[in-house]
């Protein structure tokens, strides 16, 4: 299933675990709004025996795959060790409990990542597992699978979406020119991945403003997926119109307004099978932090922004943003519009403090991350 070769074997705990990772990387743009995880099956000395990853939301987790992989493969899992990067869960949801496939398998080792922050889980699973007389060891490579899922962890610890606000610029900051001229600053190398982030994300969020001057689609054009994201307007006036490209498509179409629309409006944009929220501030403008309040209510966990400066502005005035996603191209512009317009700051220690994490070329561009504050520590 091309992350290990069937029948290889692992010399540590840590390559095991390793290959989980691996595995649970495959569930990228596929296993959302269910955590990414992946399960790496293996005999007592080290044996590979199967290996699988969650599939698409309803479908099977990790855990039923890679025994499904073993038995596919002929081999017997009674004394395996099972190697999960993320705590089997042990509630019914949409599937059976993983805890209860693997207890029956008669498993005799479970080695977790990291304890599911699912207040259904939650350590549920390793007490069942350790009940049945399984030896259980936990938090090996939890980071790795923490990072992986970070949407996931912001939605049941903080009850919001992990937001990652994207933009592409000039090297001097220059997201278009003064005439709105910005296709293509970055080059088509920078874009494919600025999708593959897009096809990761449950939903992507952007402005009225963006709808009206672009008229973007916001799907993922650029690399292959098995599921669009879901599309996110801040529309306080509703002013997206019917035909905007945005609204095509089978997926979940969510206009956040300020409540003082027509019913005229209101009923036409139904119509194109857009779902309409009133969520309006002191301002009449749309309440952001309510926003992503209800996106997690809605199972969202992670936020892909791309907006103008204005959103973005607001994005990070009100201290929303947890994630910076930068590309920036090889070129000066001079003047122009810049990355966004919140402040103006009377000091330099009220701007927002961010922790890079590594650079990464992308064709002739930059790709740049980092995280806002301390945002991944809750």
């Amino acid at each position: 299933m091309g992350v290990y070769a069937f029948g290889m074997r692992i010399s540590s705990d840590q390559e095991a675990m390793a290959l989980a990772l691996a595995a649970a990387e495959r569930a990228l743009w596929l296993s959302n709004p269910n955590p990414r995880v992946g399960c790496i099956l293996t005999t007592p000395d080290g044996e590979v025996l199967g290996q699988g990853h969650t599939q698409a939301v309803g479908q099977a987790h990790a855990e039923i795959m890679a025994l499904r992989d073993a038995a596919a493969n002929g081999r017997d899992v009674r004394g395996a060790t099972a190697y999960v990067t993320l705590e089997p869960c042990a509630h019914h949801g949409r599937t059976p409990p993983c805890v209860d496939a693997l207890i029956d398998a008669q498993v005799s080792r479970v080695v977790i990542a990291a304890t599911d922050p699912n207040p259904a889980v939650n350590g549920s699973g390793i007490a069942r597992l350790r009940a049945a007389g399984i030896d259980v060891t936990q938090g090996l490579m939890a980071d790795a699978a923490r990072g992986m899922n970070i949407g996931f962890f912001s939605r049941m610890i903080r009850k919001t979406p992990w937001v990652r606000l994207k933009m592409a610029a000039s090297a001097d900051g220059i997201t278009a020119l003064p005439n709105g001229e910005s296709q293509w600053i970055t080059s088509p190398e920078a874009r494919a991945d600025g999708h593959r982030f897009r096809a990761q994300a449950c939903a992507v969020l952007t402005g009225a403003g963006t709808v009206l001057a672009d008229d973007p689609h916001l799907g993922v054009r650029e690399v292959p997926t098995t599921r669009q994201p879901h599309v996110v307007v801040v529309d306080s006036r509703l002013q997206t119109p019917v035909t905007a490209r945005l609204l095509t498509g089978d997926r979940e179409k969510w206009l956040y307004h300020s409540g003082v629309a027509d019913d005229t409006t209101c009923d036409a944009l139904k119509r194109t099978g857009a779902t309409l929220i009133a969520l309006a501030n002191a301002h009449q403008k749309v309440d952001l932090a309510a926003l992503l309040t209800d996106l997690a209510a809605r199972g969202v966990n992670e936020v892909h922004l791309e907006a103008g400066t204005a959103l973005n502005g607001s994005f990070l005035r009100e201290n929303l943003v947890d994630e910076l996603l930068l590309y920036l191209a090889p070129t000066l512009l001079g003047q122009g519009q810049g990355l966004s317009n919140f402040g103006p700051l009377t000091a330099l220690a009220d701007g927002r403090a961010m922790r890079w994490l590594p650079p990464t070329m992308v064709g002739p561009d930059v790709r740049l991350r980092a995280v806002i504050g301390d945002r991944d520590t809750f």
